[in-house]
């Protein structure tokens, strides 16, 4: 069985590097189209291409929040790092200066420290930054990707549920026909030997087809069960099916909407209702299906 996912999820990952904590947030909501945007700082704007790539080849629909954060962590940007070599020659330098002035006040090593290039922040390796927010991107898109298909799940089982209560009431329907066929007869004939009128026999056989065939909804029932088997076949099929399931909606719609003009009787007109109702509460939900 095919599995449908959300447009509707959220993914979060966090990582360390030599620049501080790397976090991935992932956001989608429902939208007509794959819609991706990004907010990234500007050491990793390059990879911009490469992950929409990404988020091409898993996401098919869904309007996209991607947001890179690079937290400097204190600890890391503070530490420092001693050229041994510069330091070596500031040092032999300094001793020559010491031979050759000898009254001269002991090197402070704050201030050789302060001596360019003898010490230095420690510079992060850029393309390893980049590795590293390439590969939890892909992390936080898996799990993006898991949480759409754990949605999915629930939104094909509430489906399910609505179009097994839709097809109870069709069938409520189609049992209750003939006996409201049977009772428009009735009718008719009752109203007949009230006015103690006598109508022509032939009249009467073409207004009784008249109303039978006014009254007669089997086409739309048929039609009703043929969308809902269909609902099923595309929730079966899995994969991006919500266009598709928004318009056998629309189908079913049309469908409940002329069983409810023709509807003759409180329990047909009841039965209609409800089926709108059912078919709404599946419209709404469909909104969400990738």
């Amino acid at each position: 069985m095919g599995q449908i996912h959300s447009m509707t999820a959220f993914a979060r990952e966090s990582t360390s590097t030599p620049l501080g904590t790397l976090t991935v947030e992932l956001r989608s909501v429902n939208h007509r189209y794959l819609d991706t945007s990004f907010r990234l700082p500007d050491t990793l704007r390059s990879l911009e291409p490469g992950l929409r790539e990404q988020v091409a080849d898993t996401v098919s629909r869904g309007k996209l929040e991607c947001q890179l954060r690079l937290q400097t962590d204190g600890e890391q940007s503070a530490g420092l790092q001693v050229d041994a070599e510069r330091l070596e020659a500031v040092l032999q330098a300094a001793e020559q200066v010491r031979q050759a002035l000898p009254d001269a006040r002991p090197l402070d090593p704050l201030a050789v420290l302060q001596f360019p290039g003898v010490c230095r922040a420690p510079q992060a390796d850029e393309e390893a930054i980049q590795a590293s927010a390439s590969a939890l991107f892909a992390c936080a898109l898996e799990s993006l990707a898991a949480n759409r298909a754990r949605e999915g799940r629930k939104l094909a089982l509430f489906i399910r549920e609505r179009l097994e209560l839709l097809s109870r009431e069709t069938q409520a329907v189609r049992e209750k026909m003939p006996e409201l066929k049977r009772h428009q007869q009735e009718r008719l004939l009752a109203r007949l030997a009230e006015l103690q009128q006598t109508p022509d026999s032939e009249r009467l056989e073409q207004e009784l087809v008249y109303l039978a065939h006014k009254a007669d909804v089997d086409e739309e029932l048929d039609r009703l069960e043929s969308h809902m088997e269909e609902v099923r076949r595309t929730l079966d099929r899995g994969g991006p099916c919500g266009r598709r399931l928004d318009f056998l909606m629309q189908e079913l719609n049309r469908e409940a909407n002329t069983l409810s003009s023709k509807s003759t009787a409180s329990s047909s007109t009841h039965s209609a209702v409800e089926m709108k109702v059912l078919i709404e509460q599946m419209r709404e939900q469909i909104q969400n299906v990738e």
